[in-house]
């Protein structure tokens, strides 16, 4: 039977044991017995479950323990423990023990100690003798107290971003399914931003879109207009759109099976001839985002993408995006590959590898400018050279 989005139950098997063995062998090459994860991203990564994920960034209220050998425990948030029935990569569920102030009030530490005798017996039931825990995200109280049982905690979200850098084919047809519901939202944006509609309205078809085609939420608001596209990182408003603005928005998008689509396009509000100056703008932007995609060629390094990046001409680069791209799955992952005056500050080599899913990033604004424009591509690192994913035209009017 297939589900709800028409995947099968053996492809959903595979997603989820795919996803944990490479999770395990991550762990295992960091010298840890066991790992234990509160990040949603990396709950879902390692189980395949998912609860709450917005709720759960901002309160610690579920938690998953993977050992190398062993049973992975999900720790669920009460009353939930039904949501994972029939999950492949879950072994057991229990009800999590929480001591984040809103549930626990001036118990956190009582029940601190509950959840880390759990903890501590799993440790030395599965985690194959060593005391050495990968843990993604904790409060104070949890690390003094695993510390103070001889646990050596090490960064967990580490782990997890190593583990989740490659994805399997089934990651790779979640991502693809996530750019067509993307995509699909970003043409009828483009279609419907008629003058006299406000920010937040235009936004809200992207996130209307995904909600209707099986997808989940959005990480950011980064749709601009006119004046706001100058600079970049202002989010949706109030603002009402006018003839001739130019639109920029960078999606951001998690859709269908908790999988990112990080695309950005750009376009003119209304039946109007675009400016020079928005041609001259999206020329710019078209041109870095178009050559750099095509340096993520398997084997090469960062620092030598950072060398070969087109770089925007002055007076743009002060506004240029710091990012070349961006690792992209279940959300913006690591890596994060810089321009290259930054990169040996501010960055880290490494090299590429297939199966890597990156976004490649472009802003052209001049500061003090009236707009700017924004635009990004998804694409997939492989053995005959990078693939392009996201495949929605760039903008004739705009290009021309």
């Amino acid at each position: 039977m297939p589900d709800s989005l028409g995947m099968s139950m053996d492809w959903r098997q595979r997603l989820d044991k795919g996803r944990l063995a490479r999770l395990r062998e991550k762990i295992a090459d960091y010298d840890c017995g066991a790992g234990l994860f509160y990040d949603p991203a990396n709950i879902r990564y390692a189980t395949g479950t998912t609860n709450m994920q917005v709720y759960g960034l901002h309160n610690p209220c579920r938690y998953a323990f993977v050992p190398v050998e062993g049973p992975v425990v999900l720790f669920e948030f009460a009353g939930c423990a039904h949501l994972s029935a029939g999950c492949a990569a879950v072994d057991e569920v229990r009800t999590a023990t929480s001591w984040y102030h809103f549930v626990s009030g001036p118990r956190a530490e009582e029940y601190a100690h509950i959840w880390c005798a759990e903890i501590m017996d799993l440790v030395t039931s599965h985690a194959t003798g060593s005391r050495k825990l990968a843990i993604d995200r904790i409060d104070p109280l949890g690390t003094h107290l695993l510390e103070q049982n001889g646990i050596h905690i090490i960064d967990g979200f580490e782990v997890a971003h190593m583990a989740r850098m490659i994805k399997t084919p089934e990651e790779i047809d979640a991502i693809r399914q996530s750019i067509i519901v993307c995509q699909e939202g970003l043409t009828r944006m483009i279609e419907t931003s008629a003058p006299g509609r406000t920010e937040n309205e235009i936004w809200s078809i992207l996130h209307q879109t995904n909600i209707e085609r099986g997808g989940e939420w959005i990480e950011t608001r980064l749709l601009s207009s006119g004046p706001r596209t100058n600079p970049w990182y202002q989010e949706a408003g109030s603002r009402v759109i006018r003839a001739g603005d130019m639109i920029a928005i960078d999606t951001d998008l998690i859709g269908p099976h908790g999988y990112g689509a990080d695309i950005s396009r750009s376009w003119v509000a209304g039946d109007v001839t675009p400016t020079g100056d928005q041609k001259n703008l999206y020329a710019l932007a078209h041109e870095q985002v178009e050559r750099n995609r095509e340096l993520f060629v398997s084997g090469r390094s960062f620092f030598e993408i950072a060398d070969l990046a087109w770089k925007m001409p002055e007076p743009y680069r002060g506004l240029q995006q710091p990012a070349i791209a961006h690792g992209s799955g279940l959300c913006n992952e690591f890596p994060l590959i810089i321009h290259g005056e930054h990169i040996q500050a501010k960055g880290h080599d490494g090299i590429l590898e297939p199966g890597m899913v990156v976004c490649v990033e472009s802003y052209a604004g001049a500061k003090g400018g009236r707009e700017g424009v924004k635009l990004e591509q998804q694409i997939l690192v492989s053995e005959d050279g990078p693939e392009l994913l996201s495949n929605i035209p760039f903008n004739e009017r705009l290009l021309a």
